[in-house]
């Protein structure tokens, strides 16, 4: 049996990213509370894993014992600023709090601006379907950079901008459940427009600061490589979802199916690319599904599945995920942001770990500028829409008691964490199945 260990550079970033709204609880101020008690959601976030009422400080333990030397969380938008003209003052010094915490506990802190959530008097004025909403983030940002400065270098401006558009004016699944592509169009470009803005402030106030933003980015096959529609379709949808936003950044034009758009202002604001890959999806034609450019998006029949089949198992894709990134930013640092997998009963988890940080080294020793890994989650927290029907946590969260719930894969990622690399001890311990695919013969 082959005995070997992959490591990664010196200085190499592991962690785990929580978005505020998803771990705090009681989020009461913003958009999505008040989405969840309309009936849209599976469930409620109601305390969530309760960080608001001080339960961070044990997820953190937990996270340094198990060698992570890096978080990446989310500030909320609605508890800084609860009304146009107000601050709370005792909600930044919590998070001020969160942030020694992690400086405490020898961690590097990785900050996310928005994370899905605007204040309730935000979408009252129309959030992100007009321009004004540009100088609201902008201030905003100014007012948490200046405050959280001391502790934090590495900031994310806006988390999956191109998810947050589509999903809430195309296809309707988050607030404000719009179905409307030229509109999320629209407001994704008001997202390009206030990244830079929120990129150049964040600069004046912190020169040396490191900013980019977490691009939700999904490698894409047609269902029926000989059909041409499929392939069509494949491209069409391949567009509207990954390259809007990069296009805009490399050269200051958002460029989509249905039509461009000139952002001259966003051209070279992001320091790193931030990245969210969880699979690849399959795309075929479908004549009724207009809200989706008339596309199906799904996998292969005998895909590694997760739970619900909400996620395939497809570690390759990350692997072409990362190329694609060198090879549109060349020299530019690659942070990724997210990459994990709903399990509840944690059967799949290690092999998807496994698997996706053997393509990650993979990647690195082509030498591409690959400075760290956020799994995606720390503990359970609320899935937007899908609520509590997904378990992403490398801790489990029993809802009723807020006890945490220890998974075997606490300790696999501890020991990746710990070795900075992956052994074959490890992969033979907690994911044999997957051993001869990582170190074959």
């Amino acid at each position: 049996m082959p005995q070997a260990t992959y490591h990664f550079p010196r200085g190499f970033l592991w962690g785990a990213a929580t978005a505020s709204h998803q771990v705090e609880g009681s989020n009461t101020n913003n958009q999505w509370w008040k989405w969840e008690q309309d009936g849209h959601t599976n469930g409620t976030s109601g305390l969530a894993a309760d960080w608001w009422g001080g339960r961070w400080r044990e997820d953190f333990d937990r996270a340094a014992e198990g060698g992570q030397n890096a978080q990446r969380i989310s500030v909320e938008w609605s508890r800084i600023q609860p009304e146009p003209d107000k601050w709370d003052e005792e909600a930044i010094e919590k998070y001020r709090a969160m942030l020694r915490g992690l400086r405490e506990r020898g961690m590097t802190a990785m900050v996310t601006l928005h994370h899905f959530t605007d204040p309730l008097w935000v979408t009252e004025q129309g959030a992100w379907e007009t321009e004004a909403i540009v100088p609201l983030f902008k201030r905003f940002v100014r007012k948490v950079v200046d405050a959280l400065k001391e502790y934090v270098n590495l900031w994310v401006t806006i988390n999956e901008p191109n998810v947050c558009a589509l999903s809430g004016y195309a296809n309707g699944a988050f607030p404000p459940g719009i179905n409307d592509i030229k509109q999320a169009v629209k407001v994704e470009a008001n997202m390009l427009r206030a990244h830079a803005a929120a990129y150049r402030a964040i600069h004046e106030l912190q020169p040396e600061a490191r900013v980019g933003y977490a691009l939700h980015y999904r490698p894409m096959v047609p269902k029926l490589k000989w059909s041409p529609l499929d392939r069509l379709m494949r491209n069409i949808r391949y567009e509207g979802v990954n390259m809007a936003f990069p296009t805009g950044i490399s050269t200051g034009i958002m460029k989509t199916p249905v039509g461009n758009i000139a952002v001259p202002e966003a051209k070279g604001t992001q320091d790193y690319l931030g990245i969210n890959y969880y699979s690849v999806d399959t795309i075929s034609f479908h004549i009724g599904n207009q809200k989706e450019l008339f596309t199906y998006s799904g996998f292969a029949e005998n895909a590694d599945f997760s739970d619900n089949n909400f996620i395939a198992n497809i570690p390759e894709g990350f692997f072409d995920t990362i190329k694609w990134a060198v090879r549109t930013y060349p020299n530019l640092p690659i942070i990724v942001t997210e990459n994990g997998i709903e399990c509840a009963d944690d059967h799949i988890r290690p092999r998807y770990i496994a698997q996706h940080i053997h393509q990650m080294w993979r990647a690195v020793n082509f030498n591409w500028p690959i400075k760290g890994y956020f799994h995606w989650s720390l503990v359970d927290n609320f899935e937007w829409e899908r609520g509590w029907t997904q378990r992403f946590g490398l801790w489990g969260l029993d809802l009723d008691t807020q006890k945490r719930i220890k998974r075997p894969s606490v300790d696999f990622y501890a020991e990746i964490c710990k070795e900075n690399g992956l052994s074959s001890e490890m992969v033979q311990k907690y994911c044999p199945e997957v051993f001869d695919k990582i170190f074959p013969s």
